[in-house]
């Protein structure tokens, strides 16, 4: 893009909404994650729209490395007893209990917001492109689908946690053992305002090389 060129970028849910480079640099910087989150959450179309986007990912070969699963209404329960399930199996395996306060805890996570995307890798053998890279193309996908979200108007936090992989929860996702649950999208829509951000000093992160 040309500095400060007018392009047009759909920023709101609404078409043809113009905006110079310096606008949409900062909206991008403007993301933050939003725990507080409710009703309404995107309707499928909205996040058929916003799945669109994250498959513009960087993608090596175009494998499409990553899926996407809705997770939404009481199929949140079910969901909420699988992350139990991986919780209870990996006290057994430490040798703990859980107590009644954790386990209820647990069950429900995914009730913090009316939906949630999870996102997968599906990975594939192939000789240039490593896995690292697939890996890498899935968390593009995941930025992609947020700033998606965002554009329509919704809040997301990502999460993932220490259960995400996890044998149970895996196979509640029809998830292979060498593949990664690498995002719960949570999603809704909040009263909060986004909070500011600090503003971001680059230097330290960044050199350039001539």
């Amino acid at each position: 893009m040309t500095h400060d060129a007018e392009l047009e970028h759909t920023l709101t849910g609404q078409q043809n909404v113009k905006v110079t480079d310096e606008q949409l640099i900062n909206w991008i910087k403007s993301r933050r994650s939003i725990g507080n989150l409710n009703i309404p959450a995107p309707t499928h179309k909205q996040v058929r729209a916003a799945i669109a986007c994250a498959m513009t990912a960087p993608d090596h070969k175009k494998l499409q490395p990553w899926r996407f699963i809705v997770t939404e209404g009481n199929a949140r329960h079910r969901l909420g007893k699988a992350l139990l399930a991986a919780a209870e199996d990996k006290a057994l395996e430490d040798g703990t209990t859980l107590s009644d306060q954790v386990r209820q805890k647990t069950y429900n996570l995914p009730l913090r917001a009316p939906m949630i995307i999870t996102v997968t890798t599906k990975m594939q053998a192939h000789e240039k492109v490593p896995e690292f890279e697939q890996l890498l193309s899935a968390g593009a996908a995941v930025q992609n689908l947020i700033l998606a979200l965002k554009a329509q108007g919704f809040s997301t936090v990502w999460r993932t946690g220490l259960l995400a992989n996890e044998p149970a929860v895996k196979a509640y996702f029809n998830v292979n053992e060498d593949d990664y649950i690498v995002a719960f999208v949570y999603t809704g829509s909040s009263p909060c305002d986004f909070p500011k951000r600090d503003p971001i000093d680059t230097d330290e992160l960044l050199r350039f090389e001539e």
